[in-house]
């Protein structure tokens, strides 16, 4: 019973690293309390009761996007988002597997994820070609809550998007173009004023640890 215990003992202690993963993957991407690990322009972030809040209070004359410091290649991606805007219903979108090519304005180039009018749960190329692959609009317009919180899915395992909005699948197929890697980026568009909440963030990196 002795020699049982010890090795039950030694079982416990290490355990909860290799459970970790999941907790240590959420808390590295983002921590819920600042914007560690994360570049965007100051005038436009913030991270308010453990959710990101981008606000142009007084519009925007460029795509801007607040990028991981990290890169990723295969995750899952979970969060609620809620658009407003003033004079419009406001535009955002996550990039996956994207690059910074303007770092000035932190502007981005890859596919996104979008969030915005017809185009909820589509997949679009921001300087990366256009529209990669559009969300059903009778879809869109039957799940989307356009003055609430909305539920939104990502998952990324090699050349293959699946997008959720709502439970509902928006895309689900293979993406040839698809960079092998890249940051992700949180958007807030070009136009009138408007803010963007993203919150309850979960994410889990799928890709193969060495």
């Amino acid at each position: 019973m002795r020699y049982c215990t010890l090795i039950l003992g030694v079982s416990l202690v290490l355990l909860p690293g290799l459970n970790a993963r999941g907790a240590d993957d959420k808390d590295t991407f983002f921590n819920g309390k600042d914007l560690s690990g994360w570049d965007g322009l100051p005038d436009y972030w913030s991270v308010k009761d453990g959710a990101i809040v981008g606000a142009t209070p007084n519009g925007l004359k460029f795509n801007t996007f607040l990028c991981s410091k990290k890169k990723y290649k295969d995750f899952e991606l979970k969060f609620q988002v809620k658009l407003m805007g003033k004079g419009w219903t406001g535009n955002s979108g996550v990039q996956i597997r994207s690059e910074i090519f303007d770092q000035e304005h932190l502007a981005v180039k890859g596919p996104q994820c979008d969030m915005g009018d017809v185009y909820w749960g589509s997949l679009y190329g921001e300087h990366f070609g256009g529209m990669m692959k559009q969300a059903p609009p009778e879809l869109v317009k039957k799940v989307l809550k356009p003055d609430s919180f909305n539920d939104y899915y990502v998952k990324c395992v090699g050349k293959h998007v699946t997008i959720k909005l709502n439970g509902e699948t928006t895309v689900d197929e293979d993406f040839e173009k698809l960079p092998d890697e890249g940051i992700i980026a949180w958007q807030l568009h070009a136009g009138e004023p408007m803010e963007v909440v993203f919150r309850n963030i979960e994410f889990k990196d799928l890709s193969e640890k060495k």
